[in-house]
C-alpha cells in the first residue's frame, strides 16, 4: 500500500507544488523521520502494514516545508519528496 500525499508550499520565490510519498509497506517504524522533522508533523499510524509495523504518516501536510530531512534519514528509503512543475 502506498500512501501518497500532495501539498503546496509557499516560498519566497513563489509557490511550488511538492509531492510527498510514504511507502507504507517499506516503513519499519524506526521513527527516524519523526525525530528529524523540524516541524514535528510526522507521526506513527495506528494501523499496521503487512509486516506488522506502525508506519509513518504526516499529521498536517500543509505544515510540511519540503526540507527532505525525513527522506534523508529513512534507512528503508520509504519516503520520497520532490518538487513538481505546475
Amino acid at each position: 500500500m502506498d500512501c501518497r500525499l500532495s501539498l503546496r508550499v509557499d516560498r519566497n520565490e513563489g509557490c511550488m507544488r511538492i509531492d510527498v510519498s510514504f511507502d507504507t509497506e517499506r516503513c519499519k517504524g524506526c521513527e527516524y523521520c519523526r525525530s528529524t522533522c523540524p516541524k514535528e508533523i510526522i507521526q506513527m499510524s495506528e494501523d499496521l502494514n503487512s509486516k506488522g509495523y506502525h508506519y509513518a504518516v504526516i499529521r498536517d501536510v500543509n505544515e510540511c516545508s519540503g526540507c527532505r530531512f525525513c527522506a534523508l534519514m529513512c534507512p528503508e528509503i520509504a519516503i520520497e519528496i520532490k518538487a513538481v512543475d505546475q
